[in-house]
């Protein structure tokens, strides 16, 4: 595997390399483990240490040989597998990587890969611990006094921060190989725009016998963005048999529908062209030449100013609305730039650029303070903007007549 393919891993065998070998190594390792990992015992395990310490009793106040040999077979069989835990992960190296952006309210997929490379002893039993969580963009991010805030309101904080998080469990089914790979899925639906973090919190296994928990922290960190919802939306524009949004005539020759002049006959023109009363009138042919209907774009105008937007769920509506609009428009090949509070008018050309604006979005919020001035000339496109109507629609205006509804 080639050093591209190595970054992002983690775990004991995180580089995908193979450590120099060393006894003293090992048993530093086994004494005292690294920080993140922890060795717990199950209720199995408790139930077992306890029998031990009984049988322990027992066999120092009677001085039974038989009771010492069970005594040291327990024992045996507690320190056994605490060492086959140990080794059970050995070399086992994991990431996150997710394959697709995520969207509110659609089914979002988190893959988790784990890889055991250049080992000799495969791995078994073990399971991933996914969370996911929402955070917030640096820029909203304060740091605010605490020292006024009850209790009860440090616990629905708390509560609060507990609800929004999302917590899996991946087992791996079956074992792990060495020099072989698995993938794990986990999928589910975002249920708030902006900026999510998943982590993966541990790997854990009770391998071999069920007395002892192991778990190592997993380190493995993905930053991702929630775009905003698709929603449905009704269009209030012109008629169908007007011109749509977008679109304008040009005085040069093409295929519309405004006459420009007259012309003479040309070798595979249309004879639907051709006007026959003025070639009867001229005694040549003449076919009609039309002006060509080209695009000049549409322009979004987002304005996020809170006093104008002072509903929560109002402004997720406009922010659904404009990326669904925005999406739509640049599918029909209508989207000429965007402008979000008054800024000077980005170009939406490719993919790229509509990813970029629907990250915005995604972490946009509504202004406060100062109005902002408007921006460049919008030259000859058309000006979309949006508007509030009642306690939870948004209207979208274009060119100052109604176009569409939410």
């Amino acid at each position: 595997m080639d050093a591209s393919a190595e970054r992002g891993w983690f775990g004991p065998a995180g580089t995908l390399g193979r450590p120099a070998f060393s006894w003293r190594a090992v048993v530093w390792a086994i004494v005292y483990p690294q920080r993140g990992q922890r060795t717990m015992p199950t209720l199995p395990g408790l139930i077992l240490i306890g029998l031990a310490l009984g049988i322990g009793t027992a066999a120092y106040n009677s001085s039974s040989n038989i009771l010492f040999i069970t005594l040291s077979l327990l024992l045996a069989c507690l320190v056994l597998s605490g060492v086959l835990s140990w080794i059970n992960f050995r070399r086992v190296a994991w990431r996150l990587r997710s394959p697709a952006p995520w969207r509110v309210g659609q089914e979002g997929t988190v893959l988790v890969e784990a890889a055991k490379p250049r080992a000799r002893l495969p791995s078994y039993g073990l399971w991933f611990e996914v969370t996911a969580r929402a955070v917030e963009p640096e820029e909203r991010q304060r740091a605010e006094a605490t020292l006024s805030i009850g209790g009860r309101e440090v616990r629905e904080i708390l509560a609060r921060a507990e609800r929004s998080l999302r917590r899996a469990r991946l087992a791996l089914r079956g074992r792990l190989a060495p020099g072989q790979g698995a993938i794990m899925e986990w999928a589910f639906k975002p249920e708030r725009r902006g900026c999510l973090r998943v982590e993966l919190a541990a790997v854990g296994s009770l391998f071999p016998f069920g007395f002892l928990r192991k778990e190592i922290a997993g380190g493995a960190r993905l930053e991702a963005t929630v775009w905003p919802a698709t929603i449905p939306y009704r269009n209030l524009g012109l008629a169908p048999g007007k011109r749509g949004p977008g679109a304008e005539r040009a005085v040069r020759p093409g295929s519309g529908s405004d006459l420009i002049a007259l012309r003479r006959y040309a070798v595979g023109d249309s004879h639907r062209l051709i006007h026959w009363k003025a070639s009867a009138r001229t005694g040549r042919l003449l076919v009609r030449q039309f002006a060509a209907e080209v695009s000049k774009g549409c322009l979004l105008a987002i304005d996020t100013d809170a006093t104008r937007w002072p509903q929560p769920e109002q402004f997720e509506v406009l922010v659904s609305l404009a990326a669904t609009l925005a999406e739509d428009l640049f599918r029909a090949g209508r989207l000429a730039a965007v402008a979000i509070d008054g800024e000077a008018p980005r170009p939406v050309r490719s993919v790229h650029d509509l990813e970029e604006l629907l990250n915005r979005l995604a972490v946009v919020g509504p202004r406060t303070g100062d109005p902002v001035l408007p921006g460049a000339a919008v030259g000859r496109r058309h000006v979309i903007t949006f508007a509030p109507e009642g306690p939870t629609a948004v209207v979208a205006w274009l060119d100052g007549r109604r176009w569409a509804s939410s």
